[in-house]
């Protein structure tokens, strides 16, 4: 497939110029673009334990999803997810967006995923509070009432940084996932915008 495909240039049709900037301009979170596929995939792959993802991805399994599941919602006026990459000085570091989105409900789950080289816990909760924080200016512009998160838990600090960030835990389901054969619970928060 070819590296540029202009399907993509302007990223969701029914939100246009969709993109949030830090205040010093250094942090961006923009609609993805296709040629953020292969450093997505490869984070995943890396990380594949915090995510619900069961097996590594092929390069053509990505550029499938790509093509054929995020490409068609770009021009849907209520898409079932909302995909961004984040940038740090014109560098792409992250990706997420609101998936699972309920429109009835105004409601969408939140992912986020980082380079594993961003794993240093300083750079790791600077990264999820500038992308929360970008995350729920567009969450306002979009007219969405509730963000959600599941966290393994696994993840303390990642736990902390949504919970100082304003989520509120709402739930814990017991032994919820198997992670390298061994039950784990999963923590439920929900951000309420007003």
């Amino acid at each position: 497939m070819v590296e540029h495909d202009p399907q993509w240039d302007s990223g969701y049709h029914f939100f246009p110029e969709f993109a949030a900037t830090s205040a010093d301009n250094r942090y961006l979170l923009r609609p993805i673009h296709w040629n953020d596929r292969d450093a997505i995939r490869e984070w995943r792959n890396a990380q594949i334990d915090v995510l619900r993802q069961q097996n590594p991805l092929s390069t053509s399994e990505q550029d499938n999803y790509f093509s054929n599941l995020v490409l068609p919602q770009l021009t849907q006026e209520q898409p079932e997810q909302i995909l961004f990459a984040f940038l740090e000085d014109s560098q792409l570091v992250g990706d997420g967006g609101f998936v699972h989105i309920v429109w009835s409900d105004r409601r969408a789950e939140v992912s986020f995923l980082t380079d594993v080289d961003r794993s240093e816990q300083n750079v790791f909760s600077q990264d999820w509070s500038m992308y929360l924080s970008l995350l729920v200016q567009l969450a306002r512009r979009i007219g969405f009432h509730k963000l959600t998160t599941e966290t393994y838990s696994i993840r303390p600090k990642l736990i902390e940084i949504l919970e100082d960030f304003g989520f509120t835990q709402e739930g814990i389901l017991r032994d919820h996932h198997l992670i390298n054969g061994e039950p784990v619970d999963s923590f439920a928060h929900a951000y309420l915008i007003n």
